[in-house]
């Protein structure tokens, strides 16, 4: 056999595909359903579908964990003693339960309160494998990972950032008891004691837009919250 009929033999050979191993791990989706509106729990706005986390170089990612609520901080307690005594901190990195200062207004009265972002949810930092996975979903209190199927689901950096921004926020929140189409009384200001319908609320500014009668006429005013009280 000549050399080139040879290297016409060699071409038509395929060469071996390149095998693909996957190691099958266990998980478990959170029990129960996120709470529907993303400004007071994590819904399913905090689990990106179409988006990959933005991760550090070493794979580590923020994933949500529901736990019993009411238990978050005792939660987190537990989770980082086993995160010690198992010696997984180069894994698990930091678990957070987001909170928040709120003025609320109850009779008149301002007072600053520390509040839970989403209740029922914690934070956790990590590298996902089946060793992380098993400390953090057999802590005591945990019930499970938020994600999409058995599959626990990063949140994006977009979504990290916004919830970070919120509970590094150097401004307390105001915590409001009315909502739109409700009726409140002004407390103070040029329009004290006039009543009106709540048209618009303003959370990032912390004022109302209310329509208030004037000689017979529906008016837009708008009103900081703290001049504002439910009828």
């Amino acid at each position: 056999m000549t050399d080139s009929s040879k290297a016409q033999r060699a071409s038509k050979e395929k060469r071996p595909e390149p095998k693909s191993s996957s190691v099958a791990r266990p998980v478990e989706a959170a029990e129960g359903s996120a709470p529907e509106v993303f400004s007071d729990t994590p819904s399913a706005d905090l689990v990106d579908q179409d988006s990959e986390a933005e991760e550090v170089a070493d794979g580590r990612s923020w994933y949500v964990v529901h736990s019993y609520s009411g238990m978050e901080n005792k939660v987190k307690k537990n989770l980082e003693h086993r995160i010690e005594s198992m010696h997984v901190g180069h894994k698990i990195f930091q678990v957070i339960v987001p909170t928040e200062e709120q003025i609320e207004l109850k009779e008149g009265q301002r007072r600053v309160v520390e509040r839970r972002v989403f209740p029922g949810y914690i934070l956790v930092q990590m590298v996902l494998d089946d060793e992380s996975w098993y400390v953090v979903r057999n802590t005591p209190g945990v019930t499970g990972f938020v994600g999409i199927g058995n599959q626990p689901t990063p949140l994006s950096g977009d979504e990290v950032d916004r919830i970070m921004r919120r509970i590094e926020s150097a401004e307390p929140r105001v915590q409001v008891d009315f909502k739109i189409g409700e009726r409140v009384r002004v407390t103070e200001g040029a329009f004290a004691e006039f009543q009106g319908v709540v048209d618009a609320i303003d959370l990032d500014r912390g004022k109302a837009r209310i329509m208030i009668s004037i000689f017979g006429r529906e008016t837009p005013v708008e009103v900081d919250f703290l001049q504002l009280q439910k009828v």
